[in-house]
């Protein structure tokens, strides 16, 4: 495993350096890997990012946007600059089959490959590793990484941008546990550095659409159910509500936030049926692990109090199979 030492030896000389994150990227997966693109371009290296999926609207704004290439839309270009990079920086992952069809290209390609993650279980697939499993975000790893490298004058109007944009979403708006005096000392120096932080926050919580909009209105009217006796609710939605709204890609983040919301919750849980997949997202407040339900249960994992899965069963039995999961957690729930 290459050390902080030997990676600023490497970014001393120009290379081709492939920035990759997760499917369906969220504001810190793109906030990191368009931060680390500014710092690495400021360097001067010849830099990509490449998605395996496309991303949120909301996050259109951010600056680079316009040279992300998504893997399902340019597969061949994808592949190419895979093949040629020195470099792949693979960000808010740390598990190759979460970039789909992209993983084995970057298993099999000759170049370094450097992680920069704060999730559990690393897989082990990278040269470089930078991973802190307390971090609230990818995000911060990076600005904590350039501080490393001794190298904080390159942190731009663009890269404190991007960063702050993904230590705010990930961190909650500041308000999950894992926003220390620390991070909000890292915030203080991206806005010196240029970041707007009201701006940010304007494009990515105060922009929607209509649809949206009136969908999250019949979700929560009429899809969400409260299971007092296990201080837990759940949102399940079917594929046709998807298509009777236009949903797209970011219309659904942040709807199992309201479930927790609610008085006395402490897990909650939002099933939705995309086709092949009914996909799981769940939260959870204090010490409850919303992550062992998601590993052992539904093929998934995560942190503690944010956590998502998986599973191929049908939207009800996938439903059905929560319920008779949460008698085993009764006891945690109601402490």
């Amino acid at each position: 495993m290459m050390n902080l030492i030997e990676l600023r030896e490497e970014l001393a000389e120009s290379k081709k350096i492939v920035i990759t994150t997760h499917h369906k990227p969220d504001g810190d997966a793109m906030g990191s890997s368009l931060g680390l693109y500014h710092f690495l371009c400021s360097l001067g290296h010849e830099v990509h990012v490449v998605t395996p999926t496309d991303y949120p609207y909301f996050l259109h704004w951010m600056p680079g946007h316009p040279e992300v290439i998504d893997f399902t839309k340019d597969a061949v270009k994808s592949a190419d600059l895979v093949a040629e990079a020195d470099w792949i920086f693979c960000l808010d992952f740390n598990t190759l089959s979460r970039i789909n069809e992209l993983g084995e290209l970057v298993r099999n390609s000759s170049a370094k490959k450097a992680m920069i993650d704060h999730h559990l279980e690393p897989e082990g697939f990278e040269d470089f590793r930078y991973w802190d499993t307390t971090a609230c975000a990818a995000a911060e790893m990076v600005y904590r990484l350039i501080v490393e490298l001794e190298l904080t004058d390159h942190i731009n109007v663009d890269v404190a941008t991007c960063l702050y944009t993904g230590i705010m979403t990930d961190s909650g708006s500041f308000r999950f546990p894992s926003t220390t005096s620390k991070v909000h000392r890292i915030i203080a120096d991206l806005i010196d550095a240029g970041a707007n932080n009201s701006h940010i926050h304007e494009l990515i919580y105060d922009t929607n659409s209509e649809n949206r909009l009136k969908f999250l209105g019949r979700v929560l009217g009429e899809r969400m159910t409260v299971l007092p006796e296990f201080n837990t609710a759940y949102i399940s939605i079917e594929q046709d509500l998807l298509k009777q709204y236009h949903i797209v890609t970011g219309d659904t983040e942040g709807i199992v936030n309201y479930a927790l919301s609610i008085h006395g919750i402490k897990l909650a849980v939002l099933v939705i049926d995309r086709g092949e997949l009914r996909k799981l997202s769940f939260r959870s407040k204090g010490e409850f692990p919303a992550n062992e339900i998601a590993k052992k249960y539904f093929e998934g994992g995560g942190h503690r109090n944010a956590a998502g899965g998986a599973s191929k069963e049908s939207l009800e039995s996938t439903i059905n199979k929560f319920l008779e999961v949460l008698p085993e957690y009764q006891y945690l729930l109601t402490l």
